[in-house]
């Protein structure tokens, strides 16, 4: 799937992000994209979910970091899209940009696998939500 960026959540810069060199610490730039998945999910599968028996995981996550986003820089836009679906697995990427300066600040994927957790066990994608996520990717 192509990157469409559609998919934002604004996130504002807490103090409590910042570290010792007045940037956005690494660290947070997974709970900013944890929150933009969250929000994306909810929005684009829009179903109530038993996760005991059909849910997600997280498989790996990687980000590179382009520029270091500040305090005063006071909120970020992070855009999610899906880039790639699997038999049990799916892909999301996402972009953070500096509302501000509208520097790219960082880029990130994430594989997220589905997971029956009261089996503990990998499960294939329910074909639903490769539906709902291909028709919101394609629109």
């Amino acid at each position: 799937m192509e990157k469409t960026g559609r998919h934002t959540l604004v996130v504002p810069i807490r103090f409590a992000d910042i570290d010792g060199l007045n940037h956005v610490n690494n660290a947070v730039y997974l709970t900013y994209i944890e929150s933009a998945r969250i929000k994306y999910f909810n929005e684009v599968i829009g179903e109530s979910i038993d996760w005991n028996k059909k849910g997600i995981i997280l498989a790996s996550a990687s980000i590179n970091f382009k520029v270091p986003v500040e305090l005063i820089d006071e909120e970020v836009i992070v855009s999610t899209w899906c880039s790639n679906i699997g038999t049990k697995s799916f892909e999301l990427s996402y972009s953070i940009v500096n509302s501000k300066t509208k520097a790219i600040a960082a880029e990130a994927s994430t594989t997220m696998v589905c997971f029956n957790y009261s089996e503990k066990r990998t499960i294939e994608m329910p074909e639903l939500w490769k539906e709902k996520i291909k028709s919101y990717e394609q629109s």
